[in-house]
């Protein structure tokens, strides 16, 4: 794109600093709604500022409610005020475990002549990228395009129609000062070089990351997979697990689909990268090794220090992650990190109704990461006598130094810190055990790190994932029941009269029309319960909601699906999700479940749909393989037998369970306890027998009653 003398300007503004950000890796909130919500409006006579903020429900624009900046919220109201006035929107967006975002905020937005600069020239806007993922990637798209490294807070400014012309991620208040008066007296001054440069920049951004529809006949082979995955190898760190470099982030899909891989195609040196990269998370700082559950990402290659915030998304994913690894590997370590995992879920992320909340701060006090680390004098008074045998464990020496206090990690087997100590490890084990209580009793004492309390459709329908993910693994109950008790909140709580979702959901009160990404993991995860429990109603619901997707975000042009609804009031660019990332696309997510919902019903429309979209995507992956990870496995799914369990009878979930105590990742399953009428389960059922039936593309083996020999099928 030509560069004009508006950007130049602009950019000249803030050339010398230093940044530093939380990393990256319209639609307008509904008034109607067919279920009961109360809404406590706050006493606003206690704060000498309130802004328009303080009647929404995301932790992150609450905490700016009170600031003097004169914040609004992105809706038609705000948007028509800022066109009637004719003044410039100054768009800022974060969410509420962002260290950045705190650390701006308390410099600029919390400072009266900060924000009479910004009341006197902008229509400031404040944003929640979680619940409005829709336009963090449109004005995160626009930095990109304009050169910048994108992060949070990302602020951009933007004509009062929306269109952008110039952002960045955290500015410190004398140069966001300095950068607000330039831009300020740029629109004054030059207000058509800012209006052809930010029409320039939306055509970019409709442009880029388009998916074009691919003519040519799918051709999908294990030669495309291994060709892939060599160019992958490139850039595994087989040191310390991950890629090269820092900062490390966990991308949970890229190694469930490296796993999947080095299983189906033999692949021991990409085995031992997912073995490697798997223990030294479980070791590392990332993980809470006291309390259970993972950080965003690691600062470091070593995966020592990590940015402290939890989120939902990553943890749920985490757990169906080291779920599978074990399914292969019956590691007792990756048992160890699900359960202490999902304990940390339904301590600290869950509510009584069975909402999943979706993050907690970095921060506590003012100062991240204080509410985990420690300080070597606290532990010895704590711990006593057990001190040097945890000092050991947990690396409490210049492995484990941290700004002046310790982050507990590990580098070495219980067997060889066992040794050391001449005890043996059931005795470590009881040391650990003691010291965990301590401890854990200790940091409750301690001022928590903030709860970012809303509860996301999407985000829920991985956690829903992972608990089952979970369950068919461990073949725990509680698992299950807690899979089961989140998901019925879902079904009657988030889908509407008309069978669409919404996205949000605080304290009874539903928000947001739901995003592909919504309909795309709650799919995957329904479908996920059927196959726990044979329940039908899952896989109906799976169904209807799929139904509705077709029919509200479908693009026949192109065979992929928008991000928005067809419901949804318009942005300046409708987009459309295709690489994976910390989180899976949610169009690699909804074509894995076309095609299992394909399977499921006969209905060739659905394997149709998610043919063309990886066929659409398959050119592109070479380019960069991290980023297609979940396509692929779609594709391991295409290019090698993929085999349709059907149990039938009296004990067919204990049958199932009995099936998942060997790893078989390239299958589904479906059962009944009696007779049903889905396609391949019509007449199969035999009083007073349990049959398995395994299949590939509708054709089956002779049922067998013995697991065994069902497995001799598969293997």
């Amino acid at each position: 794109m030509k560069v004009n003398s508006t950007l130049v300007i602009l950019t000249l503004a803030f050339t010398s600093i230093g940044f530093s950000f939380c990393s990256s890796d319209s639609i307008i909130e509904e008034k109607e709604n067919s279920k009961s919500q109360n809404i406590t409006v706050e006493d606003t006579t206690k704060h000498k500022f309130t802004n328009a903020l303080v009647n929404e429900t995301s932790p992150y624009l609450l905490q700016h409610a009170h600031n003097p900046v004169n914040w609004h919220a992105w809706n038609a109201e705000t948007l028509e005020k800022a066109k009637r006035e004719n003044k410039l929107l100054l768009i800022s967006i974060g969410y509420s475990a962002c260290h950045w975002c705190h650390v701006m905020e308390h410099e600029s937005f919390e400072d009266e002549e900060v924000a009479r600069i910004m009341n006197e020239n902008f229509i400031s806007i404040k944003i929640d990228r979680e619940e409005r993922p829709d336009i963090d990637q449109i004005y995160m798209n626009a930095v990109h395009l304009m050169n910048q490294r994108g992060g949070w807070p990302l602020n951009c400014f933007a004509l009062p129609d929306g269109k952008p012309f110039f952002g960045g991620t955290y500015f410190p208040k004398n140069q966001w000062l300095q950068l607000l008066g330039k831009v300020a007296a740029e629109y004054k001054n030059n207000p058509a070089n800012v209006t052809a440069y930010a029409n320039k920049l939306t055509e970019g951004i409709k442009q880029s990351e388009l998916i074009t529809l691919n003519p040519e006949k799918p051709l999908f082979t294990n030669d495309d997979l291994d060709r892939v995955v060599d160019i992958w190898t490139k850039r595994f760190d087989n040191k310390e697990g991950g890629g090269s470099g820092a900062p490390k982030f966990p991308i949970p899909n890229n190694y469930l689909f490296l796993l999947r891989y080095a299983h189906m195609r033999s692949n021991t040196k990409v085995l031992d990268h997912v073995k490697l990269t798997l223990y030294k998370m479980a070791f590392g700082g990332i993980y809470d090794q006291l309390g259970g559950g993972f950080a965003r990402y690691s600062t470091d290659a070593v995966w020592k220090a990590p940015h402290f915030e939890k989120m939902l998304y990553d943890n749920a994913q985490m757990v169906s992650l080291y779920s599978e690894a074990f399914q292969l590997t019956k590691d007792p370590l990756y048992k160890q990190i699900v359960y202490e995992t999902l304990e940390f879920i339904g301590r600290e992320l869950t509510d009584e109704t069975g909402a999943c909340y979706s993050a907690l701060d970095a921060d506590s006090e003012g100062e991240e990461g204080k509410f985990y680390v420690w300080e070597k004098e606290e532990l010895k008074s704590l711990l006593g006598d057990d001190f040097k045998v945890f000092a050991d464990y947990y690396n409490i020496n210049s492995h484990g130094l941290w700004e002046g206090k310790y982050i507990l990690l590990r580098r070495k087997s219980k067997e060889s810190i066992a040794k050391s100590n001449s005890i043996t490890v059931k005795e470590l084990d009881e040391v650990l055990e003691n010291a965990k209580k301590v401890l854990m009793k200790e940091r409750d004492t301690r001022i928590r790190p903030g709860l970012d309390d809303k509860s996301l459709t999407s985000w829920n329908g991985l956690m829903i994932k992972g608990y089952v993910d979970a369950y068919m693994a461990f073949n725990e109950p509680k698992f299950l029941e807690s899979a089961l008790k989140t998901a019925g909140l879902i079904s009657t709580m988030l889908i509407k009269d008309d069978g669409s979702l919404y996205h949000s959901y605080k304290k009874g009160r539903t928000t947001i029309n739901g995003y592909l990404e919504d309909y795309s993991f709650i799919i995957e995860s329904f479908i996920g319960l059927y196959e726990a429990t044979f329940d039908e109603k899952w896989l109906t619901l799976s169904k209807e909601l799929m139904d509705y997707t077709l029919e509200h975000f479908y693009d026949e042009k192109s065979g992929m699906f928008f991000f928005t609804s067809d419901k949804d009031a318009a942005l300046i660019a409708r987009k459309m999700e295709v690489n994976d990332n910390v989180i899976p696309a949610s169009n690699s997510s909804i074509a894995k479940s076309l095609f299992l919902l394909g399977h499921y019903y006969y209905e060739k429309s659905y394997n149709k749909i998610s043919i063309q979209m990886l066929n659409n995507v398959k050119k592109h992956m070479d380019s960069y393989p991290a980023g297609y990870s979940n396509w692929g496995l779609l594709m391991l799914n295409m290019t090698n037998e993929y085999y349709e369990i059907a149990i039938v009878g009296k004990h067919a979930n204990k049958k199932r369970q009995e099936m998942n105590t060997e790893y078989v990742p390239n299958k589904l399953y479906l059962g009944s306890l009696k007779d049903s009428k889905l396609p391949l389960l019509e007449n199969k059922f035999v009083k007073g027998e349990t049959m398995i039936y395994v299949c590939v593309n509708r054709a089956c083996n002779l049922p067998v009653t013995e697991t065994a020999e069902a497995l001799k099928q598969i293997q």
